[in-house]
């Protein structure tokens, strides 16, 4: 039952170790691929074993026969359920546009009602599984493009299955860990340790021999067939399997407490954590590291390029527009999070635009479209506007704002509980009222925004772009009446996604970055785009 429990391997942990190594494909897939079979052996094998124990009796025989019969009629059982439900999925496919909410339930039911069917049947329900499995990875190879949303949909659930499910088997074993330590003396955790590392060495020398004896055949010949060995026997790690098997030992059988069930649930931990912290500490010291072609400060200086690239682009394709600054303000937050604004350039723009705020309404002025009223009004706004010329009157600006906010709310608790709906009503009485003064506003604030776009550089555009938000906001403030075109905000974005796509076909034909960095960046634009797609769903 011991040797049952830590035969299985886990691929998860093996491509989580072995993530910044080079490890040869042939080794990795074989790897991959191994714990598929292991788990299901593995689990089979643990059957019989906790069987002859209950019964008191083993034929040697009768359990041959029993293997190969739970064994094969699993994975002949499962081809077939798969076969069938693959059928369904393909049904549905071609008599349904989206058919998410239909497929993922029945994904997730599946390995369920296999492995239960496969069980009451006397079979391998985990074999039955695995075939099921690999009958719908074919499927999956068969409809990559023809249901790509479904495909995400799917990968991502699993995914978000596959990690709960790992967590919470680990943490359960935390969780007992300390009752299991408990129940034993220094002297037998010590004699149990020791078994632990017997049974992991044995493992690791049957890996080995497993391989240079020729019992497993690689995908290519390497010419190094003692290293690809003990690649091999290193990458034995054990995990999830393991465990599970181990904590679904009964506590009880035959009407007695089963004494050994915390020795081998502490038995297969230690091989657990031996399994996971060798090959952790030695394969990064003798396997090559992965190297990417490119560095943090390139990938991030290319991003802010082409969002820039597809900014221009788009405006020098597009009539001016708030639809076309909009976009371009979304756009922006693609480079934000790599960006940092220096506070000196910021404030000396912001003085700047502000001087541009100044000479705008001053125009306006003198043009008599408003009165000096108004342009006092305006005058008195900037003053008071946050964009001041050193940081101190900018914190200055806000310590005043938020401390007499809070005195307001002191002074009158009541009067500040203002309905939703109230709220609302004001603002449109404001609107009405003021609606002369706040098309004002947004003439003066998109004078500022082309003067921002005409200084825009590859130096300054962190600090251009965050002033060119809140001018941007008071734009859609002065024109909340009026309608975006949805249609139209659509198509830029389409278009601003293939403005940045030309970017780095650009960069690639000219050798400027490497194919791995075009990759990330496409990858990137790509998720962007679907992520604007479905919000617009």
């Amino acid at each position: 039952m011991l040797a049952a429990i830590i035969t299985p391997t886990d691929a998860v942990a093996v491509n989580s170790i072995t993530r910044n190594v080079i490890l040869p494909d042939n080794v990795h897939t074989a790897l991959k691929h191994e714990s598929l079979f292991n788990d299901a052996s593995g689990i089979v094998l643990f059957s019989l074993a906790l069987g002859a124990y209950t019964t008191g009796s083993f034929s040697l025989g009768l359990g041959i026969l029993s293997f190969v019969k739970v064994f094969f009629g699993g994975i002949l059982f499962g081809l077939i359920v798969g076969a069938l439900i693959v059928q369904l999925r393909l049904q549905l496919t071609r008599t349904h546009a989206d058919i998410s909410a239909i497929v993922i339930p029945i994904n997730i039911m599946t390995p369920l009602v296999v492995y239960w069917l496969a069980e009451h049947l006397g079979l391998s329900g985990i074999l039955a599984v695995v075939a099921t499995g690999l009958v719908h990875g074919v499927l999956s190879d068969r409809l990559q493009l023809t249901s790509t949303k479904l495909q995400i949909v799917t990968a991502t659930t699993w995914t978000i299955i596959e990690d709960i499910l790992n967590g919470f088997v680990f943490v359960l074993l935390g969780a007992t860990l300390p009752t299991v330590l408990s129940s034993h003396n220094l002297s037998n955790i010590g004699f149990l340790f020791l078994i632990a590392i017997v049974l992991y060495l044995t493992l690791f020398v049957i890996r080995y021999l497993w391989v240079r004896l020729g019992a497993v055949k690689l995908k290519r010949h390497t010419s190094n067939e003692p290293q690809a060995a003990w690649q091999v026997a290193l990458g034995g790690i054990h995990g999830t399997i393991t465990l599970a098997m181990a904590f679904s030992i009964p506590t009880m059988i035959n009407h007695h407490q089963f004494i050994y069930r915390d020795q081998i649930i502490l038995v297969a931990a230690i091989v657990i954590l031996i399994s996971l912290s060798v090959p952790a500490i030695i394969f990064p010291l003798v396997l090559p590291t992965k190297q990417k072609s490119y560095s943090a400060e390139q990938l991030d200086h290319h991003v802010a390029q082409l969002v820039s690239y597809a900014v221009t682009e788009l405006k020098q394709s597009n009539q001016p527009s708030e639809e076309v600054r909009q976009v371009s303000e979304t756009l922006a937050s693609q480079a934000k999070a790599s960006q940092f604004i220096n506070r000196k350039r910021f404030f000396e723009i912001a003085n700047q635009t502000r001087q541009v705020e100044q000479d705008a309404i001053e125009k306006l002025s003198d043009s008599g479209e408003i009165s000096s009223k108004t342009q006092a009004y305006y005058e008195r706004f900037i003053e008071r506007s946050a964009f001041q010329s050193s940081h101190r009157s900018f914190w200055k600006v806000l310590w005043h704002r938020f401390k007499h906010g809070i005195q307001r709310k002191l002074a009158h608790p009541r009067k500040n509980r203002i309905s939703t709906e109230a709220m609302k009503q004001r603002r449109h009485e404001f609107l009405n009222k003021n609606a002369a003064t706040i098309e004002v506003l947004g003439h003066v604030s998109v004078a500022a925004i082309s003067y921002l776009d005409s200084i825009e550089t590859a130096e300054n555009r962190a600090e251009v772009a965050a002033l060119r938000r809140t001018y941007t906001s008071r734009t859609r403030f002065a024109s909340e009446h009026k309608t975006l075109d949805d249609d139209l905000l659509q198509r830029l974005f389409i278009q601003a996604f293939q403005f940045e796509h030309t970017y780095v076909q650009q960069q690639v034909a000219v050798q400027n970055i490497t194919q791995e960095l075009a990759n990330h960046l496409n990858e990137k634009i790509s998720t962007d785009e679907l992520v604007y797609m479905q919000s617009m769903a």
